[in-house]
């Protein structure tokens, strides 16, 4: 399975960070991931986080205007984009069609090839434009994952608790995980 991951600058770097370390560890069921990094997501993450491990990623990354990567064409053979966090200014140009750079070009490719378009999203309260968007974004066929962690499992940390939703995530992509299950064990 090859996955484009989308980081935007929405609050919630966390959820991508463990996102990243948890796709490095699945190379027997993610064969290729690529990365884009919208404006403001460096920034983000090295306020909320206190560092610049997004420099060290292993992933081949494009630029926010690189139109000319793979994931940019319904001719790729990308079967997911994850954008993690996803802010709501990204839902809403998702929703109104708009591909102003490679982070909803990406989106509407997946969209229109009926692929897997995962939006982690990071936002609370919302707003009735938010609610209108997201509706958007689900009846053309994405997947709205709140970053909102359950607590089934007991969680311990604050890492425990993202890993919840990263899990969440993963499997909505199709990917096997040995994570918590409801009343399976």
């Amino acid at each position: 399975m090859k996955i484009a991951v989308a980081i935007t600058g929405a609050s919630g770097a966390i959820y991508a960070k463990q996102l990243l370390e948890k796709l490095k560890k699945l190379k027997e069921q993610v064969t290729e991931v690529s990365l884009v990094w919208s404006s403001n997501a460096h920034t983000v993450w090295e306020y909320e986080l206190g560092n610049k491990d997004f420099k060290s990623v292993p992933f081949k990354t494009y630029a926010k205007d690189d139109f000319m990567a793979p994931f940019a064409s319904g001719s790729s053979s990308y079967e997911a984009l994850i954008i993690c966090p996803c802010s709501m200014g990204t839902v809403g140009r998702i929703a109104g069609g708009i591909s102003n750079d490679l982070v909803t070009r990406a989106a509407d490719v997946m969209l229109k090839e009926r692929r897997k378009l995962i939006c982690v999203v990071r936002e609370t309260p919302y707003n009735l434009i938010h609610l209108k968007n997201m509706t958007t974004v689900t009846e053309a066929g994405g997947i709205i994952c709140p970053a909102t962690p359950s607590f089934y499992s007991k969680p311990q940390t604050l890492e425990e608790a993202v890993e919840t939703v990263t899990d969440r995530v993963l499997q909505l992509c199709g990917i096997k995980l040995d994570g918590y299950r409801w009343q399976e064990g």
